[in-house]
């Protein structure tokens, strides 16, 4: 019989042993269980736990804005119009004999517009002079004879009265001749002639529009929460389509807001000694109000809360994130013009939209001047 091989013995000895380990069960003790210097077993679960991580904070630009002192500017949407505006119409009937004016003359008050063909009543005017004149001599023979006692009562009664009959007939005359001359009631300008010469025109035909445009208005509506902050005497900007800017008065504010939209008419006078500005442009018109404590902000700083209110956000002293509603002054090339923003604060121009109230920040200060495109734009970076 053949010897067994050393490799084949070796193998059953391991086996052996193998075998014998697993059933002491001293091997569930590698992993789980382990044997700290003084004995102690120690388990994962007792294991030293990492240290903390610091809290990575954002990093805001601030900046102390320049206060000034600024005028509250009331916008409101308008339309220039003029001053006076009429339609000259005649007040008799009749032939159009002469037309003095036509489209873009200047009149005075007064002038003559235009004139009827009337030689029948012209008649009329020279019958009724003649017959006060013949009933004037009446009466003076009257009072002639009622000195001496020769006429009597009846008779100078008689005379008066035919002498204030022929009166009357005159003046009623002179106001039918009057009445074909249709005149200017204001000084401006002939916008329309309606009317041409030999026509016939019925009583009360409209025959011109005279406009008055010096001054000129600039006529919007405010809005009720802004009506407290306007007043007669105020001064306005007008901006007209054209991009030219006019400057005027306030002459009429209305006590009583206009139905269905709750705004308030109001009229901007403006100097027009030569008619430049027309009537019916549209405009912007700008309501200088009283004079509030405000800064100039670019439109990129503002921001809005959680309940959605617009203002800004400013560094508290203890380096944690302020809120502060800001008023809307004035909305111009430059930026913003706001007023209710705190006289110590740092407002934080660059990083506002990546922080929240109360949230502590790294601050450090913006790079520029405090006005439109100039903030360093920084962007929310941890340290």
């Amino acid at each position: 019989m053949a010897k067994p091989r050393f490799h084949t013995v070796a193998a059953f000895v391991v086996f052996a042993v193998a075998a014998a380990w697993v059933l002491t069960g001293d091997f569930s003790a590698i992993g789980s269980d382990a044997k700290t210097p003084d004995g102690a077993e120690a388990t994962s679960e007792t294991a030293t736990p990492e240290p903390e991580q610091p809290k990575l904070l954002r990093t805001v630009a601030v900046a102390e804005p320049e206060f000034m002192a600024h005028n509250r500017i009331i916008r409101i949407s308008g339309v220039t119009a003029p001053d006076k505006r009429t339609t000259l119409a005649t007040r008799s009937a009749g032939i159009l004999g002469e037309l003095k004016v036509e489209k873009g003359d200047r009149v005075k008050a007064g002038d003559v517009v235009l004139v009827l063909d009337g030689a029948e009543k012209a008649a009329m005017v020279e019958t009724a002079r003649a017959l006060l004149d013949q009933r004037l001599k009446e009466s003076d023979n009257i009072d002639r004879l009622a000195k001496d006692g020769i006429a009597p009562q009846t008779q100078i009664d008689s005379a008066r009265s035919a002498l204030a009959s022929a009166r009357s007939q005159l003046e009623a005359a002179q106001a039918d001749v009057d009445r074909l001359t249709v005149v200017a009631p204001f000084s401006g300008v002939i916008d329309q002639v309606m009317v041409e010469e030999g026509s016939w025109l019925p009583s009360g035909e409209a025959a011109a529009v005279l406009l008055q445009l010096d001054p000129v208005l600039a006529k919007g509506e405010v809005s009720e929460r802004e009506i407290a902050h306007v007043e007669v005497g105020s001064e306005a900007d007008v901006r007209l389509i054209s991009g030219e800017v006019v400057s005027g008065r306030v002459r009429h504010v209305s006590l009583e807001a206009t139905t269905g939209t709750r705004t308030y008419p109001v009229e901007v006078e403006i100097a027009n000694p030569d008619n430049l500005v027309p009537a019916g442009m549209t405009a912007e018109i700008m309501i200088k109000a009283e004079t509030v404590t405000a800064v100039r902000l670019p439109r990129s700083v503002v921001t809005l809360d959680a309940d959605g209110n617009l203002g800004l956000r400013i560094l508290k002293p203890d380096s944690t994130v302020g809120f502060v509603p800001i008023d809307l002054i004035d909305d111009s090339a430059e930026g913003l013009v706001l007023g209710g923003v705190p006289e110590d604060a740092k407002i934080i121009v660059a990083g506002q939209d990546l922080v929240k109230e109360g949230d502590t920040v790294n601050a450090v200060p913006a790079e520029g001047r405090l006005s439109e495109g100039a903030t360093a734009h920084l962007t929310g970076t941890s340290k």
